[in-house]
């Protein structure tokens, strides 16, 4: 074999304002979901969050979030997006895996505390993850 793939394992790094910002809006939008757009960067498998964007035209109800990508503007720094779950699991539905969007997705789920985000690559695989 000429080139080896070299295996790493994703590691997503999320600022602590970072995560205490999706905190608020998630508890500000309940009982409806909440959308918002990871901003950060990527180094050897591990995507740094620190930032968030609120996208433009975005939808949201009690089972259903989502946004019209042409109406974003083009930013390199896009990672992923995060949205609630205010009734059920933080795993990832058919729906949230078809519209994936980015590198990762997190799901926060109700009461929305420090321990209910959860990152998912886009196969539904949970990612580990850590705040600085």
């Amino acid at each position: 074999m000429l080139f080896k793939k070299k295996k790493f394992e994703r590691l997503v790094s999320l600022k602590k304002d970072v995560r205490d910002g999706i905190l608020s809006y998630c508890k500000m939008k309940h009982p409806n979901e909440c959308i918002l757009i990871l901003r950060g960067k990527l180094k050897n498998g591990n995507i740094t969050i620190d930032s968030l964007v609120i996208p433009p035209f975005s939808e949201t109800g009690p089972t259903f979030a989502g946004f019209p990508n042409s109406f974003l503007p083009f930013d390199l720094s896009y990672v992923g997006v995060v949205h609630s779950h205010p009734r059920g699991s933080a795993e990832p539905s058919l729906p949230d895996l078809f519209n994936f969007f980015g590198l990762i997705s997190l799901i926060v789920k109700s009461p929305y505390e420090d321990e209910d985000i959860f990152a998912w690559d886009s196969k539904g695989n949970s990612v580990k993850m850590t705040i600085i």
